[in-house]
């Protein structure tokens, strides 16, 4: 089958096609015929600084597509069942003819959306999904009273955040963004207040007269962790998708602060009991769209999946100016 990968971590131009063999399915997993695929930060992260462990490492998380072949225990899913979901980072990724995949992290596809465009959610409304409702333990309909400030608003995973905020629980939202084309974007995902990250954050925050309980913290959280610690209500909480390299975790003392790192591959890397929750929540997610109660957060379609289309992909993933999800179709 094609598919496309790296043999050396380096630059986009060290992304190449090769052919393997259609991957071997195990007793729980899914043969998909992958149809759309989206790129994320993770992508280009792992490109970039991770060696392949052997010969080359195809990478790719999200995907949708149709189910080929199914393993002997799979019992939710069958031949021909239209499939969306956010992959493993231990196993072969999603930029390939087929793919691989546990079923218990594989939602149904959204019958509204097609393939590529469906590409786009599964990664970031799983790790938006899982700040609010595992980090933050907030109830569905739950914080009325409270403010989220979401940092990085216009991104994948800010885009789904705000959304799912509005639409199950009673918070209020704050996004930050620094363009104008980035601060239309977050108003219309529902952000209530829109701040400048690239600004004085805490002060901004203050004149709006809101202390936020909640601070999802999706970028540069080294840079921004002075204003988070003075903004943030007493007794707050923090989660953070990103990687500093550190963090004065002191400074969250004084307001007894509650921190929290989301990562939405810990369940599917660790095979926790209860990996079938991103099957569940995926299919939340999907009924949502259908409803229109989420919207779509794609803004980029790149065409068919090639080498070429794929390192642009990552070029501008790296250049930070991404709004919303970029997706590619299959080969």
């Amino acid at each position: 089958m094609k598919a496309i990968g790296y043999s050396a971590a380096g630059p986009t131009g060290t992304l190449e096609m090769v052919e393997l063999d259609q991957p071997k399915i195990g007793p729980r997993d899914l043969l998909v015929a992958v149809k759309g695929i989206s790129v994320n930060p993770v992508d280009v992260k792992l490109r970039a600084a991770v060696e392949p462990d052997g010969a080359v490492r195809i990478l790719g998380f999200d995907a949708a597509g149709v189910v080929a072949d199914i393993g002997d225990e799979v019992t939710c899913y069958k031949v021909g069942d239209e499939v969306f979901y956010a992959g493993d980072v231990t196993r072969a990724g999603t930029n390939a003819e087929y793919h691989a995949v546990d079923e218990r992290i594989v939602g149904c596809k959204p019958a509204c959306l097609d393939f590529v465009q469906a590409a786009g959610m599964p990664l970031t409304s799983i790790t938006a999904w899982e700040m609010l409702f595992d980090a933050f333990r907030l109830p569905e309909g739950g914080g009325e009273g409270q403010t989220l400030l979401v940092i990085g608003g216009a991104g994948g995973v800010g885009s789904v955040l705000i959304q799912l905020a509005k639409a199950l629980t009673g918070l209020t939202v704050i996004a930050t963004a620094s363009r104008p084309e980035t601060q239309d974007w977050v108003r219309k995902m529902g952000a209530d207040h829109v701040v400048d990250h690239r600004g004085d954050l805490a002060a901004q925050v203050a004149d709006l007269g809101l202390a936020p309980s909640h601070v999802a913290a999706l970028t540069a959280t080294d840079q921004h962790w002075p204003a988070i610690i003075d903004l943030i209500a007493p007794r707050g909480q923090i989660a953070l998708i990103d990687d500093p390299e550190t963090l004065d975790i002191k400074a969250a003392k004084p307001k007894a602060l509650s921190i929290h790192w989301e990562f939405m591959f810990t369940r599917s890397m660790f095979g926790t009991d209860d990996m079938s929750t991103q099957r569940d929540l995926l299919n939340r997610v999907a009924e949502m769209i259908e409803k229109g109660t989420l919207q779509s957060t794609v803004t980029q379609r790149d065409g068919r999946l090639t080498a070429e289309a794929l390192r642009h992909a990552h070029t501008r993933q790296e250049s930070g100016r991404v709004i919303g999800k970029q997706v590619l179709g299959g080969f």
